[in-house]
């Protein structure tokens, strides 16, 4: 396995990234499984807030394993605060993990349920510099997850980045996608399950504060249908299908996962 093409598939997929990539058998690794009984209530657990300038919003690109979009990030423009960080954090990207059908697509699994994806919000802590630096600290980063679950009433904030799926059909395009508010995509519940973990795509670093929603948004099967017509293969190659990008679930290892909520 090459060291620049890791993926999804079985002979560069998660069970190998390790030959590459030695963190990934670290010992606080993402996704993980929540179990509703090893949680720990923290009643210390601050609720949390963004405060968003749909300004920041850049583009949207496919880059060949996910669909991403991208913010400036060059002053606090977009922030994250509260919660479990003690300071504001920077939205940097945001990007989505799926299935090949509805029943499954999410990382992070909650008492054996697999959702039909998982939305995460990538932000950093300025206090390290710059995102490169900030990969390097146990504090570095924050995440916050969202679950997307098929229903008969699809919320309409995903519509926006679903319509420009069309124009980055292929690995390696990117369209301007301007204006846009990412806090729409919050569910309205704030609870959250909180733990300290990693990237789930190579080199996996260790510098995560997860903040996982309970409550899912809502998509349509068609919806979800758009995102798997994305191809993981540039317009010169055949095309093929970018399906099931997501990370099963690692050990806890000792890890405490603790919930905001009751």
């Amino acid at each position: 396995m090459a060291h620049s093409v890791w993926g999804y598939d079985n002979d560069n997929g998660p069970d190998r990234w390790h030959e590459n990539y030695p963190l990934a058998k670290g010992d606080c690794q993402s996704p993980v499984e929540i179990r509703s009984g090893e949680v720990q209530h923290d009643g210390s657990l601050a609720a949390w807030h963004a405060s968003y300038d749909p300004g920041a919003a850049k583009t949207i690109l496919n880059n060949g394993r996910t669909c991403r979009v991208v913010f400036d990030d060059t002053f606090d423009r977009s922030v994250l605060r509260g919660g479990p960080l003690t300071g504001p954090y920077r939205l940097r990207q945001l990007h989505l993990h799926w299935g090949s059908s509805d029943d499954h697509g999410s990382e992070h699994v909650i008492d054996g349920v697999r959702y039909a994806a998982e939305l995460h919000m990538v932000h950093w802590n300025p206090k390290h510099g710059n995102f490169a630096g900030a990969l390097k600290q146990p504090d570095g980063v924050a995440v916050v997850g969202i679950f997307l679950k098929v229903g008969k009433t699809p919320k309409p904030e995903m519509k926006r980045i679903l319509e420009e799926i069309d124009n980055i059909k292929t690995k390696g395009k990117e369209a301007p996608f301007q204006h846009f508010d990412p806090s729409i995509l919050f569910p309205k519940s704030r609870d959250y399950w909180t733990y300290h973990g990693s990237f789930t795509t190579p080199p996996c670093e260790e510098c995560i504060t997860w903040i996982l929603l309970r409550e899912p948004i809502e998509v349509s099967s068609d919806q979800m249908a758009k995102l798997r017509s994305l191809s993981k293969n540039s317009e010169t190659e055949p095309p093929s299908p970018l399906v099931d990008n997501w990370r099963p679930p690692q050990p806890l290892k000792g890890r405490v996962v603790r919930a905001s909520f009751k």
